[in-house]
Parts: C-alpha cells; sequence; structure tokens
C-alpha cells in the first residue's frame, strides 16, 4: 500500500536495516462472528473441523434404490395425462403426486404443472425419463409438501423444464413458487440423464431445505440464483453449466450456524453468474472436483455498487480441501469475513479486487494457489503459510496483512441494496467494511512462513504487514515493485526469521530486511542505480563460494537475500552478469556461472 515515508533513502551500496520494531507477535484471531468457530489455524485439521461442525445432509444410499416393478407410470400428454397406478391425480394440464412411491414420468406438458403434495412418510422418487415441462403462469415443477423428494433423470434422457417469465400468484402474500424447480422439502438431483432448466423469472432449481445434487449432465440459465439450497447445497457428482443473473450457487440459512453452507466434492460445476459465483452464509467447502467460476464479468467486469460479485463467498469460511477452482471474478475470488483455508487441491484465480481475502485468518498449508490478476493478492489480519505453493501478481501488495487505506475488500452493498431471491429469496447478508488497523497499531497483525513455496509479482509491497513477519522455514521470493513509494518488504513491528531462504528485489525508497536480532543472518544493498530486468545477481562469500543466485524480474534498486548458508558478522560480495542455472523459485536458481560477473559491492551479514 502507498503511504508516506518513515525514514530516509539510504546510500548506495548500505546495509539495510529496519526502523526499531517490536518484539514479533504471537497473536491468535477468532474467525468473523458467529456461534461457532467453522475454520481455524490448524492447518491440516480445517476442513474436517468444518465437515465436523456443519449439519449432515439428508442423502442417504438406500433413496438410490427401488423395484422398478414398483414404478407408477405417468404418460404426460400435452394437455393432460395417463396414469398407471395410485398414487396421482390428474385436473387438466395440472397432474399431482399425492403418495410416497416412485413414479415414472415421460412425455410432455405444453402449458402445464407437475406438484408434489403429500403428507406421507418416506421419499417421493420422480424419474425423469424424457419429460419437457412448460408453464405459462408459474413453475413446471413444485414441490408444495413431502418428507423428501428425489428427481432422477433417466440413463441417456434429455428432460426440460421451462417457467413462465412473469409468475401468477393468488394474492399479494402469496411469494412461492419462486424457481422454475421449487421444492419446500429437502431435495435431491440424481441420474446419469440429462436437464435443462430454464428460470426466466427468479431461480433455476431451489429448495426451502436442503439440496444435494449427485448425478445428471444439468444445465440451468436463470433470471436470478442458479442453483439454491436454503439449508445447504452438496455436490456429490454431475456436471453442472449455470448461468444466472443473480448468485450462480447459494445457500442462505441465517438462523442456524450448522447449515447455510455450499460443498463440492465431487462432478465439474462451470458457473457464470451476475452475481456471486458460490455464496454461502456459513461455509463454502471443496474438497473435489473441477470447479469454474465467473463472477461479475471477471476481472475486467463492472457492477453496480448494491451487486456482490465475488467468486466463493462463505461468511464464515472458505476452505479447499482438494479438487481444482478456477475463479474469474470482479470482486475478490476468494472471500470471507472469517477465514480462508487452503490445504490442497489446485487454486488458479484472477479478480478486480483480491485474489483471496479473509477479515481473520488466512491460511494456506498445502496445494497450490495462482493468482494471475488482482489488486492484492492475499489479504487478512492474520496470514500464515505452512506449505503449498503460492504464486501471485498484484498491481498493489502481494501479502498484505491488515493494510489498506485503499477500500480494498470493501463491500459496497447495503441491506436495502443485497440482491433478494425472488419473492420468497433470503437477501443477502450486508458485509461490513473491512475492518482494518490504523497504521500505528499494530497489535493482532501477523504473517507467519514455515514451508511451501511464495512467488510475489507485485506493483506495490511484496510483503505488507501491518503488524509483524515471523519466518521459520519455506521459500519466498519478491520481485518487484519498481516505485520508489513501495519496497519489496514493508512491515511495521518486526521481521524475525529463523529459517528459509527469502529474496526481495525492486525499488530502493522504502526497502527494509529482516531484523538484525534474528536468528539466521541476512543482508541487504542499495544499488545506488537501477538495474534492468533480466539481470542476474549473485551472492558469494569470501572464498568464492556461490550462495545464492537470481534473475531479476523486473527493474530493481535494492536487493535482500536471508539464507540458511549466510553467517552473521561475515562479507558477501554482489556482483551482476554471468549465467543462472536451474530455477528453484521464480528468479531463484540453484546454481550459477559467477566468472563474467561485474562485483556491485559488499556487506557485511547481520543476525544474531
Amino acid at each position: 500500500m502507498r503511504r508516506t515515508p518513515r525514514w530516509a533513502a539510504l546510500p548506495a551500496l548500505a546495509l539495510l536495516t529496519l526502523v526499531p520494531a517490536c518484539s514479533s507477535a504471537t497473536t491468535t484471531t477468532s474467525a468473523a462472528s458467529s456461534e461457532t468457530v467453522i475454520a481455524t489455524t490448524e492447518d491440516t485439521t480445517a476442513t474436517a473441523t468444518v465437515s465436523t461442525d456443519n449439519a449432515v445432509d439428508h442423502d442417504e444410499p438406500a433413496d438410490h434404490e427401488w423395484d422398478p416393478t414398483d414404478e407408477v407410470v405417468v404418460s404426460l400428454e400435452g394437455d393432460t395425462a395417463d396414469v398407471t397406478g395410485d398414487g396421482v391425480t390428474v385436473d387438466g394440464s395440472t397432474v399431482t403426486v399425492t403418495a410416497a412411491g416412485t413414479y415414472r414420468l415421460s412425455g410432455s406438458l405444453t402449458d402445464g404443472q407437475v406438484v408434489v403434495s403429500t403428507t406421507d412418510e418416506g421419499i417421493v422418487r420422480l424419474v425423469l425419463d424424457g419429460v419437457d415441462l412448460t408453464s405459462s403462469t408459474t413453475a413446471p415443477l413444485v414441490v408444495t409438501d413431502a418428507e423428501e423428494v428425489m428427481v432422477v433423470l433417466a440413463d441417456g434422457t434429455q428432460n426440460t423444464l421451462t417457467d413462465a417469465g412473469e409468475y401468477l400468484y393468488p394474492d399479494a402474500a402469496t411469494e412461492e413458487p419462486n424457481a422454475a424447480l421449487f421444492s419446500t422439502a429437502d431435495l435431491t438431483l440424481a441420474g446419469d440423464g440429462a436437464l435443462t432448466v430454464e428460470g426466466n423469472a427468479y431461480d433455476g432449481i431451489a429448495s426451502k431445505d436442503g439440496l444435494v445434487i449427485t448425478g445428471g449432465d444439468i444445465t440451468v440459465t436463470a433470471s436470478d440464483d442458479g442453483i439454491r439450497g436454503k439449508d445447504y447445497l452438496v455436490v456429490e457428482g454431475g456436471t453442472l453449466d449455470v448461468t444466472s443473473g443473480g448468485d450462480g450457487l447459494k445457500s442462505d440459512d441465517d438462523e442456524d450456524a450448522t447449515q447455510g453452507y455450499v460443498s463440492m466434492a465431487a462432478g465439474a460445476v462451470t458457473v457464470e453468474a451476475g452475481g456471486d459465483g458460490v455464496d454461502a452464509f456459513t461455509d463454502v467447502v471443496v474438497t473435489g472436483g473441477e470447479l469454474r467460476v465467473t463472477a461479475g464479468g471477471g476481472p475486467g467486469g463492472t457492477v453496480a455498487d448494491d451487486v456482490s460479485a465475488k467468486g466463493l463467498k462463505g461468511a464464515v469460511s472458505v476452505v479447499v480441501g482438494g479438487g481444482t477452482v478456477d475463479v474469474d471474478a470482479a470482486d475478490d475470488a476468494l472471500h470471507s469475513n472469517g477465514a480462508v483455508t487452503v490445504t490442497d487441491g489446485t487454486v488458479t484465480l484472477a479478480s478486480g479486487d483480491d485474489g483471496v481475502h479473509a477479515d481473520a485468518t488466512l491460511t494456506v498449508a498445502g496445494g497450490s494457489v495462482t493468482v494471475t490478476d488482482s489488486y492484492e493478492g492475499l489479504e487478512s489480519a492474520v496470514i500464515t503459510v505452512s506449505g503449498g505453493a503460492i504464486d501471485l501478481t498484484a498491481s498493489d501488495d502481494g501479502l498484505n496483512v491488515a493494510g489498506g487505506v485503499d477500500g480494498s475488500g470493501q463491500e459496497t452493498q447495503d441491506a436495502a441494496g443485497a440482491r433478494e431471491g425472488g419473492p420468497g429469496g433470503a437477501a443477502g447478508a450486508a458485509p461490513s467494511e473491512d475492518g482494518f488497523a490504523e497504521e500505528t497499531d499494530t497489535s493482532g497483525y501477523l504473517l507467519t512462513i514455515s514451508g511451501g513455496t511464495v512467488l510475489i509479482d507485485a506493483d506495490g509491497d511484496g510483503l505488507d504487514s501491518n503488524g509483524s513477519v515471523v519466518m521459520t522455514g519455506g521459500t519466498v521470493v519478491v520481485d518487484g515493485p519498481t516505485e520508489q513509494m513501495n519496497a519489496p518488504i514493508d512491515v511495521n513491528a518486526g521481521f524475525d526469521i529463523s529459517g528459509g531462504v527469502l529474496v526481495a528485489a525492486g525499488s530502493a525508497g522504502m526497502a527494509q530486511m529482516p531484523d538484525a536480532s534474528s536468528a539466521q543472518a541476512s543482508l541487504g544493498l542499495t544499488l545506488g542505480s537501477t538495474y534492468p530486468a533480466g539481470t542476474v545477481v549473485h551472492v558469494t562469500a569470501d572464498d568464492g563460494t556461490r550462495v545464492a543466485t537470481f534473475t531479476a524480474g523486473k527493474s530493481f534498486e535494492s536487493f535482500v537475500l536471508s539464507a540458511p548458508e549466510l553467517v552473521a558478522g561475515a562479507s558477501y560480495t554482489i556482483a551482476a552478469g554471468g549465467t543462472a542455472g536451474s530455477s528453484v523459485l521464480g528468479g531463484y536458481a540453484a546454481d550459477g556461472d559467477v566468472s563474467t560477473a561485474t562485483a556491485l559491492g559488499t556487506a557485511t551479514a547481520s543476525g544474531s
């Protein structure tokens, strides 16, 4: 972030030193306001913790088993239907299922409705075997009363649901149905057939209870939200292609801390949303499958001030524990008012704002996180990197711990402007602005790096902490910035390093390096002039031993290195030229040839 320099420029070839700093923090921070803390900074148990705290979904293996000889056959015939068996009534073009059981539907209703209305215990199973339902006045498939309903897409069939562009309700107080496929009961979509849903008025598919998808090739186009489960939305298989004017996948139960979650464990989901790609009142959890999201037109998209266009948004947590997540979002790609945790999987993000934003804690313990486009790469009050691979590009700060007067990560919508899910749909919560500290307040803000790799290409500060930085392991390479009002390393309250490798090159005006009291030695130089991108830098000991080689990706005037090979109090030569060998991370190389390099100067490594 940009700010007025707090210290004078350093002379050429001078050892860089931090402003005297407080001792390193060891603060813990709780997740967002909630009755239960779902995600924690216990890296390897975050996914399990979320799974344990969330309510178990309703789907059971026995629900997917039945005797075909018990099926009631319903043949739809344009403006009426023919029924073989019991449990169904027909009134013109309205077909009503009145009892629990299994019903095989085929044919079409050109302007009609299939209704499930039963007080029986047990499941109602609708097998769609080549069904085309259209209504000019309401939703074509509605569950008004049932214990549980399963819609099975028969193998090899194409099924279509098309609702009215405007619903005709019996009175002004009625607000349901509000989706082309609407259910007041727990709903499961299963099978290996195909389903196309056109939600012309409101949502595409919506359940007022839980919604589980285990299979099928499902295509949804919706004026508002694509697929919505109030208590939860669980995807365990199938292929989903969702295009929505509102949110893509959504769960909005705001009364139970164990519900209101979206979970994906398998399958392939593609979402193109005018609002949020995935929106959960509590948690978004991805443990498998492929999830691809475009929200608000991607990083170059523009959205109204009252519209949230985030990729994955969980008010309590966003957890990626496996699978593939690919997001283009006009706002934050991953966002939580509480915690974001990545323990496994492949995450690729592009954002018009933050790649990842968490108000409280952001943890990367495994997998890979690549931010290809962002204002700020990773942002939170507490960031912990204990494993995995991070590769980020930011037009401002790379890793940003709580610093920000720039509005980054702030919500602009309020309660009045929050999008609703059509009649009966709950309005989205109105998030408050990110609670970042004033620049003089360094308590509670901490960046910890103990493992993994971090590669930063930042036009603003590379590592930016309004509090402390503690590094005990891992490899960090910062390339940039070039602007003097920013720095490769910008820390307010101390940078303690005792392990790992840190390489940082960029502008010199505000350059900093780890604390001189750190257990691991560091050295830093301001170079007196600007060296172009592509310059190879070598650090060698007095005996000629090469300690490090780095190829700059941008022009630079300062260079910082901390590595286990450095010895506190020893003198090292920094040279430019020669060649670099095989890459370890970014421009940091495992080997190199110093023989033709030109010495730029010497520096003495600091450390305790």
